[in-house]
Formats: C-alpha cells, sequence, structure tokens
C-alpha cells in the first residue's frame, strides 16, 4: 500500500506543483508590481467574478510549474528508484498531458473561487473541502483526455490530498509565506 502511495503523490507533483505555486510566485515584490487580478475586476450581480488572489501570472505560473516538474520527472525517469515509483513512461508520454495537468489545477482554483463569490465567501477565507480538492479534480478531468490513472490512484490523492494541503498550508504559514493557516 505504501508503495501505492508514493506512486499516486508522486504521479500527482506537477499538479502538486501548480496549486502551490501562484501564492509563492504572486508574492515576489517585483511581480506584485505588475500582477493583476484575471477577472480584471469585473463582477457578476455586483460580486467580483474571481477575486484579488487569483491572477494572471499566478494562473500562469501554475501552468509552467507544472511543466517544469514534470521536465524534471522525465529526467529522473532514467534513473532505477524513480522509474520504479513511476506509473507512467516519462519518456513516451504526451507532452500536452503535463501542460493538461496545471491548466486543469489552476482552472479548478478558478471555479472554487467563482463559487466562493456567489456564495458571499470573501477571498482568502476558508471553504473547507472545496480548498484541497477543487485543483486535484479539474487536474484529473482535463488529464484525463490523456492518460486517467487507476481508480485507487485517484482514491488515494482525493483522500491523503487534503492532509497534505493542510500540512503544506501550516508550514507556509509558519514561513510567513501565507496570512493564514488553511
Amino acid at each position: 500500500m505504501i508503495d501505492l502511495i508514493i506512486k499516486a503523490l508522486y504521479f500527482f507533483l506537477p499538479a502538486y506543483f501548480a496549486n502551490m505555486s501562484p501564492p509563492i510566485i504572486t508574492n515576489i515584490k517585483f511581480i506584485k508590481k505588475i500582477n493583476k487580478p484575471i477577472d480584471f475586476k469585473r463582477t457578476i450581480n455586483n460580486k467580483r467574478i474571481f477575486g484579488d488572489n487569483k491572477t494572471i501570472i499566478g494562473f500562469l505560473s501554475g501552468i509552467i510549474f507544472a511543466l517544469i516538474i514534470f521536465s524534471i520527472q522525465q529526467y529522473l525517469f532514467n534513473f532505477d528508484f524513480f522509474h520504479r515509483i513511476s506509473i507512467i513512461d516519462y519518456n513516451k508520454f504526451n507532452p500536452l498531458f503535463p501542460l493538461l495537468l496545471g491548466f486543469g489545477a489552476m482552472f479548478g482554483d478558478l471555479i472554487k473561487s467563482f463559487v466562493k463569490r456567489r456564495l458571499n465567501i470573501s477571498s482568502g477565507s476558508s471553504f473547507p473541502i472545496a480548498d484541497q480538492l477543487d485543483f486535484v479534480v479539474f487536474a484529473l478531468i482535463f488529464s484525463s483526455f490523456i492518460y486517467l490513472p487507476d481508480f485507487k490512484i485517484i482514491l488515494i490523492l482525493l483522500i491523503l490530498t487534503p492532509f497534505l494541503c493542510i500540512l503544506i498550508n501550516l508550514i507556509a504559514f509558519k514561513l510567513k509565506l501565507k496570512k493564514v493557516w488553511y
């Protein structure tokens, strides 16, 4: 079972990094100055579409980080340990796959933000379960056009990701990379 968990988490690293990168990248001083909200502050029924925390550079950074991590996985696939923990052949895999994983993760986050605004949940406020699984579900949906992992892998990702997100958010909060622990 541990082997399957390691394989699932390793497989999903591009989406995890896509999800984690926007808060880090968009807090870099010079990026803060040039970054714009992805909704350009537009509203629907007097409510922001996504909010200030969903930005163009944040969205693009997620996709770029997914591509970078997948490229690293492709390189590492040539080493025995990484070959053993891989559920796909990184050397023969469709290069659109990490793009779809990253885009799906970012799109899922946007959808969640859109729903939060409609429910009058303010930007940055906690939205349990959705905060932890939005990117997983949409990354899997978009990447499924090329590859959908075994049901056991999906189940592991859906069960473990909320706990991993909370742990990562706590670490980011302690490192002052996030303003809230959730």
